[in-house]
């Protein structure tokens, strides 16, 4: 299961990536059209929110790879004891993969959410062993399995 969840979710960052890619050209690309056929005050504000849009679309596309960069130094085999990075945890509240800040995915039909280790329940989770209790928004949960 872990293997396709990383499928997965490398699909989906390379997704993200391409996106963003070519939404910051094309802003570039606007920002550039717009100081042929502008003049003045105009000119300087349009060039000013296309270079923003491109910025925006840059720290997009570097959180998109610095995630794809984190996600393939996760090692395949590791049978840990531990809540790691790469864990597959089952828990009282459903099934986590710690790995990237990515949501809800359904992978042979289960339900799992992935989440960071900086997450508000990543931070929780990172170190536990199995049986161990934590406390997660009012409710006590407890952990079945790693995988």
């Amino acid at each position: 299961m872990k293997e396709q969840l990383i499928e997965v979710i490398k699909n989906q960052l390379n997704e993200r990536m391409e996106t963003a890619w070519n939404a910051m050209q094309a802003a570039q690309a606007s920002a550039n059209e717009e100081s042929k056929s502008s003049a003045g005050d105009k000119y300087e504000t349009a060039r000013a929110m296309g270079q923003l849009d491109r910025d925006m679309f840059a720290r997009q596309f570097e959180q998109a790879r610095h995630e794809m960069l984190s996600l393939q130094r996760i090692q395949m085999g590791v049978e840990a004891t531990v809540v790691i990075v790469g864990s597959v945890v089952d828990t009282t509240m459903g099934l986590f993969f710690i790995a990237v800040s990515l949501g809800s995915l359904t992978i042979e039909g289960k339900k799992i959410m992935v989440v960071s280790p900086q997450s508000p329940i990543g931070q929780l989770l990172m170190g536990k062993k199995v049986g161990e209790s934590f406390n997660f928004r009012g409710q006590v949960c407890s952990i079945k399995s790693l995988g």
